[in-house]
């Protein structure tokens, strides 16, 4: 992963504050962390064009675990859910799949998820965006194992998928792959 963050300084007028909006946005576990007041629980989060996949993370960030799947609708209900969980998990950051290509390469998926970030950086938690190549497959796979149905399989993949996302972000953030 880079440790790219979007953003600047903060300051008093429009564009200042939506560059210190961007500034909680990065791609960087150590930015990341740094940017954490606390420890704390942290919301997954799997974006599909249809569905948002959301999972948690206990406060010391051992383990993800799928939460609910919410149906995608106008970005302000979909932002008044997630403060909703938010508020219910004290939730102190967020991690949002990044969709890249195979070859790592950005493409109009990643570009949609960053847009997400921007707009969700109004709430005021730092954003971690994380690499969710194979994140689909590898829910999918565990799903299989524990011989689950097609038909609930498709109901769960989405917040499966965000526990494997926030996994791999939490597993970075508490062993100091950054």
């Amino acid at each position: 992963m880079g440790s790219e963050t979007v953003g600047g300084e903060a300051g008093g007028n429009k564009a200042e504050s939506t560059e210190l909006m961007d500034s909680l946005i990065t791609t960087g576990a150590l930015a990341f962390r740094d940017a954490l007041p606390e420890a704390g629980a942290l919301l997954g989060l799997d974006l599909g064009t249809q569905t948002i996949g959301t999972a948690f993370c206990d406060a010391g960030w051992r383990f993800a675990s799928p939460g609910k799947t919410l149906k995608r609708g106008k970005f302000g209900a979909d932002k008044a859910l997630l403060e909703a969980l938010i508020r219910e998990r004290s939730v102190k950051g967020v991690v949002i799949g990044l969709p890249l290509n195979m070859d790592g390469s950005e493409g109009p998926r990643s570009q949609s998820s960053r847009a997400y970030a921007r707009n969700l950086a109004a709430l005021g938690l730092p954003i971690l965006l994380w690499d969710e190549r194979w994140s689909t497959s590898g829910a999918e796979r565990g799903l299989i194992e524990q011989d689950m149905s097609r038909a609930k399989r498709a109901t769960r993949i989405d917040s499966a998928a965000a526990a494997v996302i926030l996994q791999g972000a939490i597993d970075a953030l508490a062993g100091g792959m950054f």
